[in-house]
């Protein structure tokens, strides 16, 4: 049983609800983020999302897409994500680790290559953003060969068959974006989200986590009510670039912000 299966059979066990931070990697610098990821796990992180910075991050909004310029800036490249990965591995071998990305990197070093190199790291999982489902047979065979999932997107506006087809490629879970738009863009839409949810699970027993629209405790404690887990990115990456040039204290900053929603999900 992979990290994430046993993560997800826990809090199902226990009737609670999955909390997965996201944060770019090498933001604010290359030398924080291992310290940020440990943070989060003591913040109550039962996943860690990594995002590994694009120079064209088309479906993030400016918050994350900012993250992206600063750790471009600082030389973060997919290496040296991996990089982190494994540092972050020597301390913490429980966590799941899924790395949110692009395609273009990974083609760059070779999915193959990719695949294997992620692996040995401690990865567990890859989301890539701008994967279509029907790309699926060339990639998500070489990700599983290496015991990596491979997790989908699902949007407000995906029909059921292709709701059916993103179950049958997918594992690990499937993400679930709550609202139309970029990452942090707008308020979401609880009930609609429970509407779909209910869709999505008459084609998958994956668990599936909601995103895109978490902002604060409150709203993470009603998103899960209906979801499997809560994905928080915007949130945590904008309270990191209000203290980039205080980075000593950011893993107590995001601690503190991740705990909120802990303590609200679990209530």
């Amino acid at each position: 049983m992979s990290r994430l299966e046993q993560t997800f059979a826990h809090l199902k066990a226990a009737g609670r609800r999955g909390l997965v931070p996201y944060i770019t990697a090498g933001d604010p610098h290359p030398r924080n983020t291992v310290a940020l990821m440990h943070a989060l796990v003591e913040g109550g992180a039962d996943v860690v999302e990594l995002g590994v910075p694009f120079s064209d991050p088309m479906a993030d909004g400016p918050v994350i897409q900012l993250a992206c310029e600063r750790a471009l800036a600082h030389g973060t490249s997919l290496a040296g994500v991996l990089g982190m990965v494994a540092e972050f591995r020597k301390r913490d071998a429980a966590t799941p680790v899924v790395l949110m990305g692009y395609l273009n990197p990974i083609e760059s070093m070779g999915v193959e290559a990719f695949a294997r190199r992620a692996k040995a790291a401690g990865v567990d999982g890859v989301l890539v953003v701008d994967l279509a489902v029907e790309e699926a047979p060339e990639f998500a065979p070489t990700l599983r060969a290496a015991s990596l999932d491979c997790i989908f997107l699902v949007a407000p506006t995906s029909s059921e068959r292709r709701i059916a087809a993103i179950a049958q490629a997918g594992s690990g879970y499937l993400y679930y974006v709550s609202l139309k738009g970029v990452t942090g863009a707008a308020s979401l839409d609880v009930g609609a989200v429970r509407r779909k949810l209910a869709e999505i699970r008459r084609h998958t027993q994956l668990p599936v986590a909601v995103g895109f629209g978490v902002r604060d405790a409150k709203t993470a404690a009603q998103v899960g009510q209906v979801a499997d887990a809560v994905v928080v990115g915007s949130a945590l990456v904008g309270e990191i670039a209000k203290n980039a040039k205080r980075a000593k204290v950011l893993p107590k900053v995001l601690g503190a912000r991740l705990r909120a929603m802990r303590k609200a999900l679990d209530s």
